[in-house]
Parts: C-alpha cells; structure tokens; sequence
C-alpha cells in the first residue's frame, strides 16, 4: 500500500507550476517556497512509509499545506509561539515581549541605515551609547551609564576593567548559578577578579566584609541578588548602604548586580516586590549592572550605572566591543526608556509591566471571556474557569506569586500529554501549563490577537477526535 501512495505524492516542479504557488513565489522568492514544498512532500512521504498515511492529499490540499506554512513561518526556526503558561518573563519564550509601538520602531530602524555611531550635529562619527546614556542618567540619577549584550557580559566587564586580578569579597549565600549552568563563581574567574567567600549560606555579617578588606586585601565588595531562589527563616545578609560605607571608607569599590529592576517603585505598578535601580546608587553603589529584558520590559541587554570614572573606564576596556549592544536592541531599549519616565504610560506601553500588574479581577474577566469564545467556537466542549498562580519569572521575583485565572480544557480520548504536544506542534505553537485540572490557558499572557487562535486549536483537536 505504501508504494502505491508514494507514486501518488506530485512532482515539485508541478506544484510549484500551480498558480497559487506561483504567486507566492513572487511574494516570499522561489526559492522560499520550494523549500516549503519539498518539507510537505517529505512529510507525506515519511507518513506514507510509516503506515501513518492511508489516503494522499489531493494537489489542492497539499498546496493549502504549503500556503499555511509560509503563512505562519512554519519553515523558520524562530518564530512566534503563544505563550499560555502564565510567565511573564519566560526565559524560554524570549522573556519580554515588545509592544507594537516598540516592534514598529525596531522595524524602522531595521529597514535601512541608521546613525548608530554617527553624531547627526557634528556629521562625524558617535557613540552608540549616546542614543540611551542620557535617559538613562535622568531616570535613575547616575553620573554615566552604557549598556552591552546582556547582564552576564556586564558584571564579567565590569570585574575586568575594575577588579582584575584584585580580591573581590561575595557572600557565600549571593554565589548564584543562574539559567544554562552560568555560575557567579566561573565569571569572575575568567574576569581575572579573585574571588574571597565571605559570611556562610544563610547569614553575612559587616564584620565579613570588613575582614576581606582589612585582613585580605579586598579591593572591591560585590553584591549578587540570588535572582531564582529566596532564603527564608534564620539569615542575614547585609544592605546596600551599609555595604558601600565599608568599601569606601576602605577606599575600595561596590558593585551591584542587581539582575533585574524597574526604573520606578514597584508600588506604582501595584506590587510590593522588586527593586529600583536607581535606590542603589542613592545608597552608594558605585556600579549597578541589570538585565534590560526583564523587569525593564524591552529587548535583551546588561546595563552598568554609576561613577563617572568607572563608566568612562569600562567603555575604554578593549572587551566592551565583544560585547556590546546591537542597533535593534538600542532601539528597543531607547523607545523603552522614553516610556519610562511615565510609570503610568509604561505600564500601558510595556506588555510585561502591562501583565506584571494585572489584578486577579481583571484576569478572571479575561479567562470568563475566552472560556465563552471556546464554547462557542467548539460545541461540546466545556471549558472551565481555574484560578492559577502566575509568575514573574525571569529570576526577576523570586518567591512572588501573581494571583491568575486560567481556562481549563479537556480533550477526550488524549491524554493532558499528547493534547500538550499537540498543541506545540501547530504553525503557531501555543505552550500551555498542564495539570490534574487539564490543559491550562493562562491568561495573563496571552494577547488580544491570541484568542481567536486558542479557539481555533480547541477546536481542531476536538474535531480530530470526534
């Protein structure tokens, strides 16, 4: 039977002579959609051979194949997914989404030549730091700033242009390893900084610090927030300020790696957690180093803040160029901060601080809503209301439990498994949560545009199974 239906598959210069196709060809290039032809006629002929296959797709059907792929990139790797699972900042799923002001910038800036290293008053070469080295002094107060790939690259830079083969004290509780196996340790060893453990797991004392200075010669005090972890019960870990009255009055530095932070109090996105940059250097910080895509809300990049001379050091550092920042994510990063001097305005600009503040009311009439359109759209189904706890994610607040509601769906004769995978597997993947309540849609994650397809998706594996 299978070598009677392989003789069936068409040729890819027949398909490819379809009028539909043809006309594709012109919009995405020949080449794109050959490419796309021969992927579904490698499909059908590996199902053919499996057994999986019992009746080939008539000419007509494989070109709607074809079209729908191109349609929603399904010969791309990276591509968009629909993130249900109710983690804002899933380092997975590209951790913050940008708005669609934001994209349309990044977009512009894409299409053609911009002045990244070019001064448009002068008409002399520039600074690409100088596109967000001005805002983000206003925003948080400090003398310099500059910003490079992302938050691993900025503590390594910083350790190497300031501490380089000097002790550096860390608590023994702050040697994080964060995502990917990336240990605090491993970086500043390769900065050329030494490493000094202070204090135990669960508690650092002044005197710690104090004796690293005085007793082995420290030259700079590092603080790491633990990022994806919180220690509770009998600890002590020692603040900021006081911190930097230790380092300076030794004639040292202190560094913060605070990993993510807002440029606003958290109050004023309605949570009590989480960080603002601009509160450690009031305390006397002398570098603050954070992750863009995170509690920022904007495309990936590591940030360093603080003196002058440590700034104007690191950008001279002939690394910084290995590690810099590229023009789309300045972009993004730029337009970003323009938000933010309007806590307000960036909570309604930013899809993360959009997420990260929504209420348990306003996501239980979100999931009410989208429980009511899969009804709808799918009869039979009976999708149900649960109520979730969403996260941040990230690493940026740990132990923080945003209060969610999601949509639960079963689907009868798949186990919550195979409907999880199935779902993964469409043109436009949708990652779920599962759990002994069914497949879960998160709502806080989702965007307006997400619906109609969550429908649709309910929709087709019910009717695969009826």
């Amino acid at each position: 039977m299978s070598s009677e239906l392989l003789r069936q598959i068409p040729k890819t210069d027949l398909m490819l002579s379809r009028p539909a196709l043809r006309e594709a060809g012109e919009r995405y290039s020949r080449a794109l959609v050959k490419a796309a032809v021969q992927s579904q006629l490698d499909a059908l002929r590996d199902a053919a051979m499996s057994g999986a296959l019992t009746e080939m797709p008539d000419a007509q059907s494989i070109e709607a194949a074809v079209l729908s792929s191109l349609e929603h990139g399904g010969l791309y790797s990276l591509r968009r997914v629909i993130n249900a699972t109710g983690v804002v900042l899933h380092t997975n799923l590209g951790r913050a989404p940008l708005g669609e002001e934001a994209a349309a910038h990044v977009a512009a800036v894409a299409q053609g030549y911009c002045n990244l290293e070019y001064d448009l008053a002068a008409g002399r070469r520039g600074s690409r730091y100088a596109h967000v080295e001005k805002l983000l002094c206003e925003l948080t107060g400090a003398e310099a700033a500059m910003v490079v790939n992302n938050n691993a690259g900025a503590v390594f830079l910083a350790l190497n242009t300031l501490a380089k083969g000097r002790g550096v004290a860390v608590s023994r509780g702050e040697l994080v390893e964060i995502g990917g196996s990336f240990r605090v340790p491993e970086i500043m060893r390769e900065s050329g900084a030494e490493l000094l453990e202070v204090g135990t797991t669960n508690k650092t004392h002044p005197r710690d610090y104090i004796s690293a200075m005085d007793d082995y010669g420290a030259g700079m005090l590092l603080k790491v927030h633990t990022s994806n972890f919180v220690m509770l019960g009998f600890t002590e870990e020692v603040s900021v300020r006081e911190l930097a009255q230790i380092a300076h009055e030794r004639g040292g530095l202190l560094m913060h790696d605070l990993g993510s932070g807002f440029m606003f109090p958290a109050e004023a996105l309605g949570l009590h957690d989480g960080h603002a940059v601009w509160s450690s250097l009031r305390d006397g910080a002398d570098i603050v180093c954070f992750s863009a895509d995170k509690l920022l809300g904007t495309a990936q990049g590591g940030i360093l803040l603080g003196r002058r001379e440590c700034i104007e050091r690191i950008k001279k550092n002939q690394l910084t160029r290995m590690l810099r920042i590229d023009k789309l994510s300045l972009a993004a990063l730029e337009i970003c901060l323009q938000y933010c001097r309007d806590s307000q305005l960036a909570a309604e600009k930013l899809p993360t601080l959009r997420m990260l503040s929504m209420k348990a009311e306003e996501c239980r009439e979100r999931a009410e809503a989208l429980r009511q359109l899969i009804a709808a759209r799918v009869p039979g189904c009976k999708p149900r209301l649960v109520e979730v706890g969403d996260e941040a994610g990230g690493g940026s607040l740990p132990g923080v439990t945003l209060p969610g509601w999601a949509v639960a769906v079963d689907f009868p004769g798949l186990s919550v498994e195979e409907a999880e995978a199935r779902l993964r597997a469409r043109s436009v993947p949708i990652i779920a949560r599962v759990n002994r309540d069914g497949v879960l849609f998160s709502v806080r994650t989702l965007f307006e545009r997400d619906g109609e397809e969550l429908a649709l998706a309910v929709g087709e594996l019910w009717g695969k199974e009826k």
